[in-house]
């Protein structure tokens, strides 16, 4: 079959690209911005790429046309795709129907930690000897790529509450029919589709009605939003992470760097790793609950997450330039920001942080998080954020609360040249961004290392 998918770009339409190529279907796309790393990736597999959303790239016509969420009424190619009478499906369906419909699919949801925690489970039944196949929304270091289609029965997915396509405007995730589930947990985010907490909270319990009573269902056990949901109804067994949970963490070195896993009371083993901080403990302790429910040993997870290396641009450490180490990080809702920034002190003690932030997300711009984002800082020695001109709020006046140690930049060398200016050794720069910040991370390791080679 003949697949041409519009919004190829995206982390999780170029992984759908990937596998529908893995699965013997000729595959070409088509975005708005073809750029690296996904355009290296896709074109490494032979996938014809065409900059922009015009008609003529729908000829010949294709078998069926994958439509991203990022696309909508108006788009040039989707105005031709409907007039032509195209056949056309959204990713997460074209994913359910040709991928996931006869394997066991271990999804993991929830506002924070969906990405990391996906790319753990998927390392666990690698590491098994499983072979599974999965789609994540970023790149974990353990497997260098962001989908694969897997020869065993099982498939881990990242499962997104954003909606499907213009088409559809149920969440993703609603598509994929998991038998075991993780809920990392559940905050208002992506305001600009959702009104509010309760809108969210309804396409989650539509998640768990389609979750089989011999599934299983891996939840936090004082998360109150979680807690609501189920209590909408639930049909499957639920395991419960925390105090007074089913499933147990106890820290061995505060910075959540090595950790015991405890289930009802008995130690099942240890995790030693390079991570840190107490949500990728948790993190970690809903992967392996989930890899026990698929078969996989308590003792053969931890073993897996002791050699786990994260995820691309979750807490990656870029480099370390002058003294100063310059980590590059997704955060951008007060709740991550705040356990990034948390894990970090825990781990570098009174070393300085300096935190640099661009609040670009959608919900962000609107303005629904603004109140938090000055306490998400706190843990920050230096605060430094960029303000595009986008935001819908005042930017300086929601940080006043810093005092002198936050600082609001419009101009974005300016930013970089203060951060270059100031940056001393043992100091640790941590940039948090949902996009590409400009290639921030690249040029400041650059400019550290011209000013030491002036001095």
């Amino acid at each position: 079959m003949r697949l041409h998918i519009l919004g190829i770009c995206g982390t999780f339409m170029g992984g759908i690209a990937s596998l529908a190529k893995a699965a013997g279907h000729e595959v070409s796309g088509s975005d708005a911005h073809v750029y690296p790393p996904m355009s290296d990736q896709l074109r490494e597999q032979d996938i014809e790429l065409s900059e922009g959303y015009l008609p003529e790239h729908l000829e010949p016509e294709p078998d069926c046309v994958v439509v991203g969420n990022v696309m909508s009424r108006g788009n040039a190619a989707v105005e031709a795709m409907l007039d032509k009478g195209l056949r056309y499906t959204s990713g997460p369906q074209w994913l359910y129907e040709n991928i996931l419909q006869d394997r066991w699919v271990l999804a993991v949801a929830g506002t924070h930690g969906k990405t990391t925690t996906t790319s753990m489970l998927a390392w666990i039944l690698e590491y098994a000897g499983l072979n599974p196949g999965f789609l994540v929304g970023g790149v974990p270091e353990n497997f260098g790529c962001s989908a694969r289609l897997g020869s065993g029965p099982f498939f881990v997915v990242e499962a997104d509450e954003y909606d499907t396509a213009f088409f559809d405007k149920r969440s993703k995730f609603v598509h994929y029919h998991p038998r075991t589930l993780i809920l990392n947990n559940l905050e208002f985010d992506h305001a600009d589709i959702f009104e509010d907490l309760a809108a969210i909270q309804t396409q989650f319990h539509q998640l768990l009605r389609i979750v089989p009573g011999s599934g299983l269902v891996i939840h936090p056990q004082h998360d109150t939003n979680i807690t609501d949901v189920l209590e909408q109804g639930c049909w499957t067994p639920t395991e419960s992470l925390g105090t007074g949970g089913d499933w147990q963490a106890r820290l061995i070195r505060a910075d959540g760097s090595h950790y015991e896993v405890l289930l009802s009371g008995e130690s099942l083993g240890e995790v030693s790793w390079d991570m840190i901080g107490t949500h990728n403990v948790h993190n970690g302790v809903a992967a392996i609950a989930a890899a026990r429910h698929a078969g996989v040993p308590v003792t053969t997870s931890t073993a897996a997450l002791s050699e786990f290396k994260g995820v691309k641009r979750r807490m990656q450490l870029r480099g370390k330039v002058a003294g100063v180490s310059v980590y590059d990080d997704f955060a951008h809702h007060p709740t991550a920001i705040t356990t990034t920034l948390a894990g970090l002190r825990n781990r570098v003690g009174e070393q300085r942080i300096i935190a640099v932030l661009e609040p670009r997300s959608n919900t962000m711009r609107m303005g629904v998080h603004r109140d938090a984002l000055a306490r998400s800082l706190q843990q920050a020695d230096l605060v430094r954020v960029f303000d595009a001109g986008d935001l819908d709020w005042d930017l300086e006046h929601e940080l006043q609360s810093l005092g002198s140690r936050v600082a609001v930049y419009r101009d974005m060398e300016k930013l970089l040249s203060s951060l270059i200016r100031e940056a001393r050794p043992g100091d640790q720069l941590l940039i948090m961004s949902n996009g590409g910040f400009g290639g921030l991370h690249d040029k400041m390791m650059d400019g550290l290392e011209a000013r030491t080679n002036n001095e």
